[in-house]
């Protein structure tokens, strides 16, 4: 059973960065893909971006090109985004999640993490 442990939210002022950590366990991550979601009061979940975790090969979603950095240190299990630039629009809470097989739903979510950007 994989489980996924978001840290790292928090609050912070429009303009500052944080970054947050999911570190995962109950399995060798070998292969499959991990990816960082958001979900905002009143708004479906989305993606921010994602990573393979074999090759690192990475994707972000437009609307956090040049603003974010996703990262894993396959040593640890952890995988990393760092948010630079942050709006108070990007406050929402954020999940992390993991998929076995390159296409498809992801299977396992973490608890999720509040981040909040203040004006």
């Amino acid at each position: 059973q994989v489980q996924l442990v978001e840290s790292g939210g928090g609050l912070v002022q429009a303009g500052g960065s944080l970054r947050l950590s999911c570190a995962a366990s109950g399995r060798t991550f070998s292969g499959g893909r991990m990816g960082w979601f958001r979900q905002a009061p009143g708004k479906e979940r989305e993606i921010v971006a994602a990573i393979n975790w074999s090759d690192g090969t990475t994707i972000i979603a437009a609307s956090m090109k040049g603003r974010v950095t996703i990262s894993r240190d396959n040593a640890k299990n952890t995988m990393y985004l760092q948010m630079n630039g942050l709006r108070p629009e990007d406050t929402a809470v954020y999940y992390c999640a993991f998929r076995s097989n390159p296409v498809g739903p992801y299977n396992y979510w973490g608890q999720g993490t509040q981040v909040t950007v203040s004006s």
